[in-house]
C-alpha cells in the first residue's frame, strides 16, 4: 500500500458537525477498501485565496492515508460527486510527517496566529519604521 496526504475543502455554509460527518464517511470508504487513516488535521474555517463556486471561505481538512490506489480513486470519485466539497487534492508521499503540518503549527486552538508568529510580525514592523537610521 502507498502513503498519501489528502486535503479537501468543504463549503463555508455547512456546520462543523457536517464536516466531521464527511470526514467519517471518507474514512469508512478508505477502510472498506483495505486502507488505514492516520493523522487527521482539521484546520477549520479559513479564507480562500480566490472565490470558488461563490465561496470566500472553506473548511480545510488534511488526512494522512495508507491505502491502495483503488481506495483513493473511490474517495476522489465520491468527493467529485458531493456538492459540499469545493476542492480536493491527493499527493503520494514517501513517508508521513511525524509532527504537525506547517499550516496547523501556525494556528493555535482558536484558529488565530500563535504568539511566535505575532512577535516576528511586530519586530518586522519595527524594522520597517526605521529607514536609513532615522526613526519615524
Amino acid at each position: 500500500m502507498a502513503l498519501y496526504e489528502h486535503i479537501f475543502l468543504a463549503r463555508q455554509d455547512i456546520a462543523p458537525q457536517q464536516v466531521d460527518e464527511l470526514l467519517s464517511l471518507y474514512k469508512s470508504v478508505i477502510e472498506a477498501h483495505g486502507g488505514k487513516v492516520g493523522r487527521v488535521e482539521n484546520w477549520g474555517l479559513r479564507p480562500l485565496a480566490y472565490r470558488i463556486r461563490k465561496n470566500r471561505k472553506a473548511y480545510y481538512v488534511l488526512i494522512n492515508i495508507d491505502a491502495p490506489a483503488t481506495a483513493i480513486a473511490e474517495v476522489e470519485r465520491q468527493m467529485h460527486i458531493n456538492e459540499d466539497i469545493l476542492r480536493y487534492m491527493t499527493v503520494r508521499v514517501e513517508k508521513h510527517e511525524k509532527e504537525k503540518s506547517a499550516m496547523f503549527s501556525r494556528l493555535d486552538r482558536n484558529g488565530h496566529i500563535g504568539l511566535d508568529e505575532e512577535r516576528s510580525r511586530s519586530s518586522r514592523r519595527q524594522r520597517e519604521d526605521v529607514i536609513e537610521g532615522v526613526e519615524l
